[in-house]
Formats: structure tokens, sequence, C-alpha cells
């Protein structure tokens, strides 16, 4: 098997010839290389839009910025300066200060469809395929699709009393951010992207930040329209669904959704094993190597027995292994272990 076979029967629910890994679930800027995946060949590759031409003299700042300053990746600063967000205030962006639909203006939003975009894409999906990698692909937003992005515009305390006080407001916020990114799905739908990557956090290590019945009720059915209609661009799109925390009460519901696989799985958060009993192959899983403190401060051996340990307890099939936590200050030596012991023991 290639590794775009090999991906593609994994989050299916099969059982490749061994089994495939990543780095994370976007491309990865790690030891001096713009794309880490490429550095240690893994199985998959990431495709972006390009960022708005109007950003030219911000990506231009960007650049001059000393390597020693950490400020963040550059695609995260590219996004916030897009949507006009801040992070030390988000309530200071004009979506947090609408008192009700009757308020709402056009170009709150950002032009995230414009074609310029993304006029190269079904082009980059189609040099990678002949290599034989898998590729994915995730719609511009900002830090998730629904929740986060709708928070973050909002504030989040303003957001979570509005999910109580303000359904409709609410409602009217998520059906723009809805259309925004099922626009953008069937692009990376039609560009030949054989994962499609949605992600949210709605739970952080203890659990849910919101019922499962507020959930079902604002995000779960605006969620189905995404895949619904990424689903009808490209019938055998896989799609990928992230949340940070433990998020193991939605499970049942993504599945309903035709939510082929889960990440992160973080072996901190959630239970690899039991999930695998419960769902099977129907559900597959990205992820589960590692908490932050052994990515960042363990050893070689520990990466390779956590490795062998998750192949051991969840089985072969259904499963692409990668990190569950970001690699930001990993050292080379634990990700080169982990890349090697995928290799050795899947």
């Amino acid at each position: 098997m290639d590794s775009l076979e090999r991906v593609r029967t994994a989050l299916s629910g099969g059982r490749p010839d061994r089994v495939p890994c990543a780095l994370g679930f976007f491309p990865q800027s790690l030891f001096g290389a713009a794309d880490a995946d490429e550095l240690f060949g893994t199985d998959v590759r990431f495709v972006e839009f390009d960022p708005p031409r109007e950003q030219g003299r911000f990506l231009a700042y960007l650049e001059t910025l000393p390597a020693d300053v950490h400020v963040g990746s550059q695609a995260q600063l590219r996004t916030y300066q897009e949507w006009g967000y801040h992070p030390a205030n988000g309530s200071t962006h004009p979506v947090g200060r609408l008192q009700s639909v009757a308020d709402w203006a056009r170009g709150l939003l950002p032009d995230l469809p414009d074609s310029r975009r993304y006029e190269g894409l079904a082009g980059r999906v189609g040099r990678l395929h002949d290599r034989g990698l898998a590729v994915a692909g995730s719609p511009p937003h900002l830090g998730g699709e629904l929740f986060e992005s709708a928070w973050r515009l909002r504030g989040f305390e303003r957001f979570m009393k509005d999910l109580v006080r303000e359904p409709e407001l609410v409602g009217y916020l998520l059906d723009q951010l809805t259309a925004l990114a099922t626009e953008n799905a069937i692009v990376l739908a039609r560009s030949g992207v054989d994962v499609l990557l949605l992600d949210d956090d709605v739970a952080y290590g203890g659990g849910l930040l919101i019922s499962p019945d507020t959930w079902r009720r604002f995000f779960k059915p605006r969620l189905a329209r995404i895949v619904e209609a990424a689903r009808e661009a490209a019938p055998d799109l896989l799609v990928f669904y992230h949340s940070d925390g433990d998020f193991t009460r939605l499970l049942p519901d993504l599945v309903e959704l035709g939510v082929n696989v889960v990440n992160p799985v973080a072996p901190d958060c959630m239970d690899a094993a039991a999930i695998r009993r419960t769902f099977g192959e129907r559900l597959a899983l990205w992820g589960t190597i590692g908490t932050a403190v052994t990515w960042d401060l363990g050893t070689p051996a520990q990466m390779r027995g956590e490795v062998g340990q998750r192949i051991q307890s969840v089985g072969k099939s259904g499963l692409l292994l990668s990190p569950a936590y970001d690699l930001d200050f990993a050292p080379r030596e634990n990700v080169a272990a982990f890349v090697q012991a995928v290799l050795e023991f899947g």
C-alpha cells in the first residue's frame, strides 16, 4: 500500500498494511522544516487556502520578526489579522457589540470564499496524490468552525450567556459561520482532498464546556449541513472531527452525523480502548499518543512505549497514530522515536 491507500483504509475502519501516522492535523513547522511531515516521511500532507492578497503588508511584517520571538504560528497570526480578532479581548470585535439580529451589518465576517484563495488548490492536491500521499484540508476559520469562532467574535463570557439569553442572535451568527464553512468545505471536497478536517474545541480535560443538549440544539444540525454538503460534492470524502479535551459524550452524535474519525483522543482525557470497544470500526481514531508533558519532557523510550501500548490496546484497524498535543516544544529525538516506533510496531 502507498500512504494514500493506507490512510483511506485506516480511516474507513479497515486494517492497512501498517498503521499510518502524522504529526498532527495541520502543517507542522518544526526543526527548521516548513513541513515536518515531509521531513519525517509520514503518511498525510495538508493543503490550505492561500492568504488574502490584501494581507501583503502584514505578511511582509511577519517575515521581519526575529527567529527567537515566539508569538504563535504565522498561520494563526494571519488568521487573527484577517478576522480582526484580538486574543486579549475578543469582545472588541464588532460582532461582540451586537445587541440583536437587527444590528447585523455586511462586512462583519471576512470574505473567506474569495476564489483567488483556492484557485491552485486542486493542482496541489493532485501533485500530492501523484506521490501516493493522502491529503487533508481544513476550511479557513477562527480557531474552529462554529463554537470557537462564535465565542471569539462575541467574547467567551458573553457568548456563553447568549446561548441562554439570546438564542436568536446565536442562531443567526452560527448560520453565517455555517454558510462560510459549508462553501469552503465544498471547495475542499471538489479539490479532491481525502479528508475534510473539521474542528471545534467544545471540551476541556474534565468534560464538555456546554451541555450535550445545548450542543445538539445549536451545533449538531449546523455541523450536519456542512458534512452533508461536502459529501454531496464528494461522496467518498472522509470526515474528521477534532476537539480538545474529553468529548466522549458527543461521540454517538458524531457517528450519527457521518463523522469517520475523531481527534486527538488524548490519553489523559479519553479512553481510546473503551471507544474502540463501543464503536468498533464505525469510528476511527487519529491521535492517541502522549500527553503534553510526555512529548516535551519525556524520553524516546517513553514515546516508543506509548506507540506499542496503543497498538496493543486498540488494534491496528481504524487507527492513525499522531501526537495528541501540539509539538511546539517537543525535542526532535521524541518525534523521531515516535515515527520509528510506528514503522516498527504498526
